[in-house]
């Protein structure tokens, strides 16, 4: 299934695309050789390598023709329109450094600001942000414009590597394996001590496979005991506990009940758990945040305490989170 909010639509008949394979071969030789060298210590950066640093940069209008379009010949250039005050946006925004670099020379990010750019605004008709383009061999196309979670945002740029390669030859720069922010860079491996928990957390995570749901919560409320403030456990729980209430349930009746019953703050709670189990992030959250609008006292509190646990689901430093999170704050104040 392609990504949310992720349109390729006319990739392959630009005239940019390129006979890729075997350059893409070569290039994938040359990545290994790279590594191998790198891993036996002291190699020498390759010819044309460039800092991690060199990729991740801001931009405007003057240098968008004269850098990110030439650049966006050997590696896809992710453009990120910023805002001052949007602080939603710099969740993302942060995100996309994170995995620019992680990407180790198959990705660049150029940043924008939107007041100081306003012929690229309407070049490329943006009317609400997050929007995040990409820019490959000269050619234009839409990432996002809407928060995601951070496994759809690295699906998506998978993608556009995947078809910048295939499609259009540009295999992406070599990055200085020794230069700051490079992955690894003056790094020494170092097996970690395991922690006084480790133990009770594999016993969360047998359970779970084994689809023993109770014993999961158990183990992950044994932690929880001793150390109240451990994030993996809370996160386990969190989890384990949803699939625990979602694992006998009816999804026809609950949505039909849900449907039915638009104030009823239980129906509502089912349908929003089955929502989340089921991957639909975004829809559990606003059904409860709509929820929480037309219910009172002791029925809004329950919901209210419900839609704090998904966020503990989801995790705190997703963009969705962020985003409920405000609106949920809306509706209560």
């Amino acid at each position: 299934m392609q990504p949310r909010n992720m349109s390729m639509s006319g990739v392959v008949d630009l005239a940019a695309v390129k006979a890729a394979g075997e350059a893409k071969a070569k290039a994938e030789q040359a990545r290994a050789e790279a590594a191998r060298k790198a891993a036996q210590g002291g190699a020498p950066a390759p010819a044309g390598a460039v800092p991690p640093s060199a990729l991740v940069f801001d931009t405007d209008e003057t240098r968008f023709e004269s850098h990110v379009v030439p650049l966006s010949g050997e590696v896809p250039v992710i453009l990120d329109f910023r805002a001052d005050g949007f602080d939603q946006g710099r969740e993302l925004s942060l995100l996309l450094e994170r995995l620019t670099l992680e990407a180790n020379g198959r990705l660049a990010l150029a940043a924008l600001d939107v007041a100081a750019n306003q012929n690229l605004i309407r070049e490329f008709r943006i009317q609400a942000l997050p929007a995040v383009f990409a820019v490959v061999a000269g050619q234009a196309m839409p990432l996002f414009q809407d928060f995601a979670p951070e496994a759809e945002v690295r699906a998506v740029l998978a993608q556009l590597v995947q078809i910048a390669e295939e499609r259009f030859g540009v295999l992406g720069v070599a990055v200085d394996p020794g230069a700051e922010g490079a992955p690894g860079a003056g790094a020494v491996e170092a097996e970690e001590p395991a922690g006084p928990y480790d133990a009770l957390l594999d016993e969360a995570i047998e359970a779970l496979d084994a689809d023993d749901l109770d014993g999961a919560v158990r183990a992950y409320k044994n932690v929880l005991a001793a150390d109240p403030a451990n994030t993996d456990a809370k996160l386990g729980l969190a989890q384990a506990e949803l699939f625990a209430r979602v694992k006998d349930m009816n999804p026809q009746a609950v949505r039909a009940a849900a449907a039915e019953n638009p104030k009823d703050p239980a129906a509502q709670i089912a349908a929003a758990d089955l929502d989340l189990a089921g991957g639909h992030v975004a829809d559990a959250f606003g059904r409860l945040v709509d929820t929480v609008k037309v219910t009172f006292g002791e029925d809004r509190d329950a919901v209210r305490v419900r839609l704090l646990e998904m966020f503990e689901v989801v995790g705190p430093d997703n963009p969705l989170v962020t985003s409920a999170r405000t609106a949920l704050a809306r509706v209560l104040f």
